[in-house]
């Protein structure tokens, strides 16, 4: 049975069905119930750890680090990701990502840009700020691709 099915079978059962309603919340609707944890991908594996932290008592004060969330997603998924990172960071958690989704990148408050390539030809800062100033960076591989999303001119400047 996956989670979505469940959900309506469970629906009488507020307990049973709000770690169903968070399972599904970060993307977890069609996994079934009793899957063995060696068959999750990474990115599955990832979210079924926040949705067990997402039914925890919140504090308010905690650090999420999480490692590219969205890999396998469909669009509607990622949608559904955004929106529970939201609602973390709105009840004053933080959340830190390591991504290559452009939705999440342009959603975010704050960017590090490190590059320009991968491995050996990376890990050096190009820039950082806003997605809005990041867009402005020539320089950065996501900053071309944030000013496309984000419709906004480049200009020229590199991170200090």
């Amino acid at each position: 049975m996956t989670v979505e099915t469940a959900l309506d079978f469970f629906w009488n059962y507020s307990r049973i069905r709000s770690k169903l309603e968070t399972l599904r919340d970060v993307g977890l609707g069609y996994i079934r119930l009793g899957q063995p944890a060696t068959t999750l991908s990474g990115g599955e594996a990832q979210r079924v750890k926040l949705s067990t932290e997402l039914s925890r008592r919140a504090t308010g004060r905690t650090l999420y680090l999480l490692d590219e969330p969205t890999t396998g997603l469909s669009f509607e998924d990622c949608a559904a990701l955004l929106r529970v990172l939201h609602r973390l960071v709105d009840h004053g958690n933080s959340v830190l990502l390591i991504e290559h989704n452009l939705d999440l990148i342009k959603n975010a408050d704050w960017i590090i840009d490190l590059g320009p390539g991968a491995g050996n030809r990376g890990g050096n800062l190009l820039a950082f700020g806003t997605p809005e100033t990041l867009a402005q960076v020539e320089e950065s591989h996501t900053g071309r691709y944030l000013r496309n999303a984000l419709g906004v001119e480049a200009q020229v400047g590199v991170a200090d």
